[in-house]
């Protein structure tokens, strides 16, 4: 996690149980009035509809991907499983990224 532990956007790894394993410190700062969560499960912190989709993807290994607007804030959140050296499924990742109400789209 070192890598991303600056970046401007929240990064948060879970295993494959779904106990937080890792956060930057974007994610850390976005939780604080959590305290440290790193090593609760994430069905202690979601609501019924939420914890049932990460059961599914937990049991699935789908890519998860949506826009919210929260505090006034547009974000992009992306959930994608990562897997071990062995190939192994280990857990998610979710990247939290702001982006902007209006943002071009451009087609390559």
């Amino acid at each position: 996690m070192e890598k991303f532990e600056k970046t401007p956007f929240a990064v948060t790894i879970c295993d494959k149980d779904g106990n937080i394993i890792d956060m930057n410190e974007r994610s850390r700062k976005t939780y604080e009035k959590y305290g440290n969560i790193i090593g609760r499960s994430l069905f202690e912190c979601h609501p019924p509809r939420a914890a049932e989709i990460l059961r599914s993807l937990l049991a699935n290994h789908n890519v998860n991907a949506y826009t919210i607007d929260k505090e006034g804030i547009r974000k992009l959140i992306y959930q994608t499983p990562w897997f071990q050296q062995d190939g192994s499924f280990g857990g998610y990742i979710e990247l939290s990224l702001p982006i902007p109400a209006e943002m071009p789209h451009y087609v390559r």
